[in-house]
C-alpha cells in the first residue's frame, strides 16, 4: 500500500511521517485490499487537523478527519477511526450466513 503524506501551512517532517506510517500499519494488518492512502496534514489557528482517505478494492473510499492540539494526538484520534472503519468494512464484506443458508437450501 502507498501512502502520500502532504501537509497544508505545514512541512512534513520525517519524524511525522514515521509516525502516520507506523499508525497505519495497524490498520494494514487488520484487511490487506487496501491500494493507496491519502493523508493530509493541516493546521488552523491552534487546532491541528488530519484528513485520510484510504481506497479500498471493494467498495467506496473510507474517509475520516480528526483534529486535536497536538499532531500527534490527531494522528492517533485519525487511526483509531480509520481502524474502526476498516474493521466495520471487513465484517461487512464477510458472509456469515452462508453454511446456514446452504443447509437449508439443499436439505
Amino acid at each position: 500500500m502507498q501512502i502520500k503524506i502532504s501537509g497544508h501551512q505545514v512541512n512534513v517532517t520525517p519524524a511525522l511521517r514515521e509516525y502516520v506510517e507506523s499508525k497505519f500499519d495497524r490498520i494494514i494488518r487488520h484487511f490487506d485490499h487496501l491500494h493507496d492512502t491519502q493523508v493530509i496534514l493541516s493546521v488552523e489557528k491552534l487546532l491541528h487537523k488530519v484528513e485520510a482517505t484510504l481506497n479500498v478494492s471493494a467498495g467506496n473510499p473510507i474517509h475520516a478527519e480528526a483534529s486535536a492540539p497536538d499532531m500527534y494526538a490527531a494522528i492517533d484520534a485519525l487511526s483509531d477511526k480509520l481502524d474502526r472503519q476498516v474493521r466495520k468494512h471487513k465484517e461487512k464484506l464477510t458472509d456469515h450466513h452462508a453454511a446456514e443458508v446452504r443447509a437449508e437450501r439443499y436439505a
